[in-house]
């Protein structure tokens, strides 16, 4: 079952994975009845949580730990699990794309789990927990340009059934979250509204060149990890893909959680 399309989903906050009051939590939600009706071989995701030198996929036999990779927060967010099955034929075909596309070095991970920019949409999107799911890291020491070549090297993934999902933030500055604030910042308004259009637009190449392209890029992005995985998600769609935004919302002031369906312009 080949697929055409990629996805990238804005997780925003970890309390999506119990704040019943978050539109996106709702959105993910919805997933299969109103997004995605198909179920996928498996399931790829780039993680804005998971940095490394090189690319690095979790090479998991068994069934995927879940990680808490976030502090202070409500008891109950602990207590959560999804267990998922790890892919390890997708983990190393995912390496043996990358190596063929002059990424020279790809490393396995056979401790590491899902992280919370993986298995919190996923436990709204599939809650049984019964897709085999894949992580790679990003490099943040690397560039957008860089992270859309590693997309198109995985593009292929697609007509074997994987999903590939981007996870991170469209606005992600966690200094500027306001809990208090009932409006949305306008600097953070004007750069979700600038990516919207370059997206919808297909203006891949402004995307890739963010910093020099948008508003306000680096005050919406001080670290371009949660940004990164949005660059493999377009590359892996291709050259002329068509962008559809699905779902838009901003919550604590400046936490964008717009996310993106990116359809290869073959289908």
């Amino acid at each position: 079952m080949a697929l055409k399309e990629t996805f990238y989903i804005s997780h925003g906050s970890p309390t999506l994975s119990i704040d019943e009051t978050l539109e996106a939590r709702k959105f993910l939600q919805s997933w299969k009845k109103d997004v995605f009706p198909q179920k996928p071989t498996s399931i790829l995701v780039i993680s804005g949580h998971w940095e490394a030198k090189v690319p690095t996929v979790n090479v998991v036999d068994s069934v995927n730990d879940t990680i808490y990779d976030f502090y202070n927060f409500p008891k109950q967010m602990y207590q959560l699990k999804y267990p998922a099955p790890g892919a390890p034929k997708l983990a190393r075909r995912v390496k043996e794309l990358l190596k063929e596309s002059g990424f020279s070095r790809v490393d396995e991970d056979t401790k590491r789990g899902l992280d919370h920019g993986a298995w919190v949409p996923l436990f709204l999107m599939y809650p049984e927990a019964d897709i085999p799911v894949c992580q790679l890291s990003v490099q943040s020491h690397q560039d957008a340009t860089y992270h859309y070549n590693m997309g198109k090297a995985l593009a292929p993934l697609k007509d074997e059934g994987v999903l590939i999902m981007g996870s991170g933030s469209a606005v992600h500055n966690l200094r500027e979250i306001d809990r208090h604030s009932s409006t949305v910042a306008p600097w953070a308004l004007e750069f979700d509204n600038w990516l919207k259009d370059s997206l919808l637009q297909g203006r891949y190449e402004d995307v890739n060149h963010y910093e020099e392209k948008a508003p306000h890029a680096k005050k919406a992005h001080p670290w371009p990890d949660h940004f990164f995985p949005l660059h493999v998600a377009i590359g892996a769609a291709g050259q002329n893909s068509k962008a559809k935004l699905i779902h838009s919302s901003i919550d604590l002031g400046s936490l964008s959680y717009a996310s993106y369906q990116f359809t290869s312009a073959d289908s």
